[in-house]
């Protein structure tokens, strides 16, 4: 019997200029269901200063630092969790580098390539580590389980037995494969 991969989590936040024009956040969701990822989780959100603080702490010290927080803060940001296998380092690879002036000379078809605009308004967010996504996920999605979604729900994802409601853009378990095997509790 082969053993199953997991898949990987990870946290994907698409900042408040691009909210803002439907036309950007339609394409890059676009990008996301085209390139496989599963939306595990996901709202719309003003980020609270208290989280950003908490989200942006590794750079209290850095000169953009209060710009970071003013902007994460200006409006509504999407926020997902997205499982793929390797999704830290593929959800990475499309956004692109984080400095848009790099991503739009050397990565020009990346998310930050197309749609960012400066370093601090460069599209999107991605977790850089499995201890970073845990960590992230854990400020934006207090109720979210990982240990148990992994042991409850990733097996669903990892079959592909899902639902796509591209209004709220976030994958649901198919409950009529639920209730083809009963045996198997999602709840």
């Amino acid at each position: 019997m082969q053993l199953q991969k997991h898949l990987q989590l990870t946290l994907a936040i698409i900042k408040p200029h691009v909210v803002k024009s439907p036309f950007v956040l339609q394409k890059i969701r676009d990008l996301i269901i085209d390139n496989n990822f599963k939306i595990v989780r996901s709202h719309r959100t003003i980020i609270t200063p208290k989280e950003a603080e908490l989200f942006y702490k590794e750079h209290k010290e850095k000169f953009f630092y209060h710009r970071l927080l003013t902007f994460m803060c200006s409006g509504p940001s999407d926020i997902h969790i997205l499982a793929k296998y390797d999704a830290i380092a593929k959800w990475r690879k499309l956004m692109g580098p984080t400095k848009v002036y790099r991503a739009q000379y050397t990565d020009p078809n990346t998310i930050r390539g197309m749609f960012g605009l400066s370093d601090t308004r460069n599209a999107t967010h991605g977790s850089d580590s499995i201890q970073s996504a845990e960590r992230e996920i854990a400020i934006f999605f207090k109720d979210f389980n990982l240990k148990k979604w992994y042991q409850n729900e990733e097996r669903y994802y990892n079959l592909g037995q899902l639902h796509f409601d591209p209004v709220a853009f976030i994958h649901t378990i198919d409950r009529s494969f639920k209730q083809t095997y009963p045996e198997k509790n999602i709840d």
